[in-house]
C-alpha cells in the first residue's frame, strides 16, 4: 500500500512538471554562417578574398573557419581557421572546446591533411610576424601549384600570466594553394593578416603587456632615418603579382608578317599564270600586260631599223660617199 502511494506521488509530480514547462523549441549550439565582415581575422589587402565564414560558439570561446578564394588543382579549400580560448561559461549551453598545445606530431598530421598528394616540408627557419613567432610548411604539386600551411599561437608570456591577467589564447591555421603564386607570395599572407576579434576583459588579453618604447627615441648619438635605407627592415610584400599584360601588335605588322610567312602546315599559293578572268559585271582590263609585252618589240625595232638618207645625198656619187662617212 505504501509502495502504491509512492508511485502515485511520483506520477503526479511528473504531470505537474510537464504542465509547468513552456514547451518552447530550442536549437542546440551548432555551426552557423555569418557575414564576412564579422570574421575574427582578415586577410591582407590584395590577398585572397573571403568566400564564407562558418562560426561555432564554445563554452570557453569561439572558433571560425574562413574559406578563402581558391585557384588551384590541389584538392581542398583555402581557409583561415582561428580559435579563441577564454573563460568557461562565456557561451552558456555550449560545450567547452578542448585545448591542446601545438606539438610536432599534431602539426605533422595537420600538414598531411592540408594538401593531399603534395609533398610538404616543414621550414626550420625562425619567423615572426606582428603577433609573434609562427611556423609553416610548403610544397609543390605535380601540376606546379604552390601550397603553404602555417600555424601560430598567440599567448602572453608566463611572467605575465603570474600577475592574474592575460590568460586568453588565440590559435590560427592557414592553408593556401595557388597555381601561379610563389612560396614567398603565399607566405606574405601570414605577415599581413589582421586579428580583429578581442576578449571581453583585460584579464583575458592574449597579447600581454605592451612593449616599451624604443630605447633609441630621444637619445643622442642614435640617428633615425626614413624607412628607405634606414635602420628598419623593409616589410615583406603582401599579395599576389598581377597577371602579365597582354601585348598587342599593330594590324599592319600582323598582316605583313602573315603575308610574308605562311602558317605552318599550309601550302603557299602559287602565282597565277595567264590573264585574269574578270568577274561578272566587271569591265575587262587590257592596259597592263599588253603594254609590258609591246615594250621589248618596240626596242628591238629601234635597234635593227634602216636609216633613211637625206635628199641632199641622193644623185651625186661624191655627196653620197660623204653622207655615208
Amino acid at each position: 500500500m505504501r509502495l502504491l502511494k509512492t508511485i502515485l506521488l511520483v506520477a503526479v509530480a511528473g504531470m505537474m512538471a510537464g504542465c509547468s514547462s513552456t514547451g518552447s523549441v530550442r536549437q542546440p549550439s551548432a555551426p552557423e554562417t555569418v557575414a564576412p565582415e564579422k570574421a575574427l581575422v582578415l586577410p591582407p589587402p590584395g590577398g585572397p578574398s573571403i568566400v564564407s565564414v562558418v562560426e561555432r560558439k564554445r563554452g570557453n570561446g569561439v572558433e571560425q573557419t574562413i574559406s578563402l578564394f581558391t585557384s588551384s588543382s590541389v584538392p581542398g579549400q583555402n581557409s583561415l581557421k582561428i580559435q579563441f580560448f577564454g573563460a568557461s561559461g562565456a557561451n552558456p549551453g555550449a560545450g567547452n572546446a578542448g585545448f591542446s598545445k601545438i606539438n610536432e606530431s599534431g602539426i605533422a598530421r595537420e600538414v598531411a591533411r592540408s594538401a593531399p598528394g603534395v609533398p610538404m616540408a616543414t621550414s626550420a627557419t625562425f619567423l615572426q610576424n606582428a603577433y609573434g613567432p609562427f611556423g609553416y610548411a610548403s610544397g609543390r604539386s605535380r601540376a606546379g601549384d604552390t601550397c603553404v600551411y602555417a600555424w601560430q599561437q598567440i599567448r602572453s608570456s608566463t611572467n605575465a600570466n603570474t600577475q592574474a591577467r592575460n590568460f586568453g589564447m588565440i590559435q590560427l591555421r592557414l592553408r593556401l594553394c595557388d597555381a601561379r603564386a610563389s612560396e614567398r607570395q603565399l607566405l606574405g599572407i601570414v605577415y599581413g593578416y589582421t586579428v580583429t576579434g578581442t576578449f571581453d576583459g583585460e584579464v583575458w588579453n592574449p597579447y600581454g603587456n605592451p612593449p616599451p618604447a624604443d630605447a633609441a627615441l630621444g637619445r643622442t648619438g642614435a640617428p633615425i632615418y626614413p624607412d628607405e635605407g634606414g635602420y628598419r627592415a623593409s616589410p615583406m610584400p603582401i599579395g599576389y603579382e598581377p597577371a602579365p599584360a597582354i601585348v598587342t601588335r599593330p594590324r599592319a605588322a600582323v598582316r605583313s608578317a602573315s603575308a610574308a610567312q605562311p602558317a605552318q602546315g599550309v601550302a603557299a599559293v602559287p602565282a597565277p599564270i595567264g590573264p585574269r578572268v574578270p568577274l561578272p559585271g566587271e569591265a575587262p582590263q587590257t592596259s597592263a600586260r599588253p603594254a609590258a609585252a609591246a615594250a621589248p618589240i618596240e626596242q628591238s625595232v629601234r635597234a635593227i631599223g634602216v636609216t633613211v638618207p637625206s635628199p641632199d645625198c641622193i644623185g651625186d656619187a661624191a655627196m653620197t660617199a660623204a653622207c655615208r662617212r
